[in-house]
């Protein structure tokens, strides 16, 4: 017979990442222990309320302010923004946009359209070395 083995576990930081929630906003019981993959799976089928409320109202990690702004984290830390912010201060700034927003969107715009320009140039190339 082999031996029982141990639930998989991991820091709730990390659990906190994989769910797209800002951990310090998360209620004490999940910040305080290790979460196995168990739990984790059971939060991303059934997500209990305070998950729901979370994802929906923030405050949000830097990953999903910045995708919600249209910016990059880079960005995000050149505007000086290091507080967690809610989905109506995000909303707020996407309506009303800051100088730094407006700015570090075009940024953002101009390094996806760059990194298009190479793929398909990359794209190219290859197609031309398959003839």
């Amino acid at each position: 017979m082999s031996p029982e083995k141990t639930p998989q576990t991991m820091k709730a930081a990390t659990a906190a990442k994989k769910l797209g929630i800002y951990l310090p906003a998360a209620p004490a019981e999940f910040q305080e222990g290790p979460v196995t993959r168990a739990t984790l799976n059971q939060l991303l089928e059934s997500p209990p309320e305070w998950l729901v409320h979370l994802r929906l109202h923030g405050p949000h990690p830097r990953e999903v302010m910045a995708r919600k702004l249209g910016v990059s984290i880079s960005g995000l830390a050149r505007a000086g923004v290091t507080d967690a912010l809610t989905t109506e201060e995000i909303t707020a700034l996407l309506k009303a946009p800051p100088e730094w927003l407006v700015v570090e969107r075009k940024t953002q715009a101009d390094v996806r359209a760059e990194n298009r320009r190479v793929k398909d140039i990359k794209l190219g190339k290859a197609a031309l070395s398959d003839d």
